[in-house]
């Protein structure tokens, strides 16, 4: 029974992460503008988001790795792949910088970047790894429903 109990607690981790990228990114677009407001150009607050991601995107793994004794076995195919991920990550933000630049909100902006998101990420998942047998048509559904609550959000916005 605790082992059962053990491995149920476990496996539920990964859904306090997901979370923990919930706030973060639900955060990140109006904590970015407002210090890109404050900043008063955008290659400023972009810089500050290039340092976090140094900060946590290179200086925690390193001291992590180093710790296990992993710093050694990477592979091409893993570093291109997960490379191109980060420049994604990347360009996402500078796009968002940009948005906020040319006008943009987080009211409207991150709707637009959050509703947009899972749709494109299901369709490339599913084209890259093609379902065995035909997606439940729920899942078109699904989609719908997320560029319309997208929209929703962004015509009923708080004023």
């Amino acid at each position: 029974m605790a082992q059962i109990q053990k491995e149920q607690k476990k496996s539920m981790i990964w859904v306090m992460f997901a979370l923990g990228a919930a706030l973060s990114w639900g955060l990140y677009g109006p904590i970015l503008h407002s210090g890109q407001t404050e900043l008063k150009n955008p290659f400023r607050a972009l810089l500050c988001v290039g340092v976090a991601y140094f900060l946590i995107g290179v200086l925690v793994p390193v001291i992590a790795l180093g710790a296990q004794g992993g710093l050694k076995d990477f592979n091409s195919g893993g570093i291109t792949m997960a490379t191109l991920g980060g420049a994604l990550g990347a360009a996402g933000a500078l796009c968002i910088i940009y948005a906020f630049k040319a006008g943009g909100i987080p009211t409207y902006v991150m709707p637009l970047v959050f509703g947009g998101a899972p749709i494109i990420n299901v369709l490339f998942s599913m084209w890259q790894h093609p379902p065995k047998t035909a997606a439940n048509p729920l899942v078109y559904v699904g989609m719908l429903l997320v560029a319309v609550g997208a929209g929703i959000v962004l015509y009923f916005k708080p004023q």
